[in-house]
């Protein structure tokens, strides 16, 4: 069964088409990246109606729809509604913006269904991957994995946050990455503290942590890992403060399987923080989904709802950050298993010494 017809399939009976604008639910269905193109499902049929810049690479690569060269778009989708009967169109409630909406009541001759099933329908595919899926998802990882490597031999004291940043994005970039999962964090010292820091132009410096949170992209599929080293000895605070991280992280990945809850997870690594007394220190979710976005459900947090299945994946990411001071993160992302989970995060996380 294709994606087209599970999508149809978990959509409400009434509904008789689903347009799909938004770039990356568009490259999930067609496998095709491009900035433009419209996907319009019907039950019986899939078309993707794109212009001139993309129509050849469109009809050399998209399989399962029907291309179509854009000309009068509204004219075109009017056409295809008549031809399949379809009286209701679902349409992408979380990216659409009220001008487009708008703009789809005026021209469409069918009732336009604003409500999150469309949405809803998506995520539901989206959220257990395929082989092929993780494959890539595998792929990236394995190249970040790999700048990690070759990272630690760049980090020395006197080389700038920023040195380190851009010296992973140049490995990834240069090693198959199609590009950067998101803007590299490579922070030292007391900016560790900051969780979501951004690198600047201060030297490291010896007896220093230095936190580093990036990802590959490898054909629209993201990997996600951090990892907190020293560069040369570490207090007895930063070796006790890494090793609580650790062990939360240790614990919740050895709960994780197939219908464990988000929330119960995260509560396992959260206790171990708080038990250590560092609970006001770890501020942000356990873990979030990954795949063709950076942040995907399912997510493991105080307020997740979500229940794990097979072949979803979810990252595992515990910190400690005391302003001021230091922080320590530590993140790997896992495919769970009905029994368990798999890691793909193969990056060694005992606490290293430069």
């Amino acid at each position: 069964m294709s994606k087209y017809e599970r999508l149809m399939n978990a959509l409400p009976e009434n509904i008789g088409a689903a347009l799909i604008t938004e770039d990356i639910n568009r490259r999930y269905f067609t496998g095709m990246k491009s900035s433009a193109g419209t996907v319009l499902v019907t039950r019986e049929r899939a078309y993707l109606i794109i212009d001139f810049r993309y129509i050849e690479k469109a009809q050399k690569t998209v399989r399962d729809a029907e291309v179509i060269m854009q000309d009068k778009l509204y004219d075109q989708i009017n056409e295809i509604l008549l031809k399949h009967g379809v009286k209701t169109v679902a349409i992408e409630s979380r990216s659409v913006t009220v001008s487009q909406l708008n703009s789809l009541r005026k021209a469409l001759k069918a009732e336009i269904d604003g409500s999150e099933a469309l949405s809803d329908a998506i995520d539901s595919l989206r959220i257990v991957k395929s082989q092929d899926e993780i494959d890539k998802i595998i792929k990236a990882q394995r190249i970040a994995e790999a700048a990690f490597e070759d990272v630690l031999n760049f980090i020395r004291p006197g080389v700038t946050e920023k040195e380190i940043g851009l010296h992973l994005d140049y490995y990834m970039l240069s090693h198959g990455a199609e590009g950067l999962s998101f803007d590299t964090i490579a922070v030292s010292g007391p900016n560790t503290s900051l969780c979501h820091g951004v690198p600047t132009d201060r030297p490291v410096r010896s007896g220093e942590f230095v936190l580093m949170d990036y990802g590959a992209t490898y054909d629209g599929y993201h990997s996600d890992m951090t990892r907190t080293v020293c560069v040369g000895k570490p207090t007895e605070k930063m070796e006790r403060v890494y090793g609580i991280v650790l062990d939360a992280q240790l614990k919740a990945l050895a709960a994780i399987k197939e219908g464990e809850k988000g929330v119960d997870i995260d509560k396992i690594a959260r206790d171990v923080i708080s038990n250590a007394g560092y609970g006001e220190a770890f501020g942000h979710s356990l873990g979030h989904g990954v795949g063709m976005n950076i942040h995907e459900t399912p997510n493991a947090s105080p307020s997740s709802k979500h229940i794990f299945k097979e072949n979803m994946i979810v990252t595992v990411e515990p910190g400690i950050y005391l302003p001021d001071e230091f922080g320590v993160r530590i993140e790997d992302f896992v495919i769970i298993k009905k029994n368990g989970c798999e890691n793909m995060t193969l990056a060694k996380k005992n606490l290293i010494s430069l």
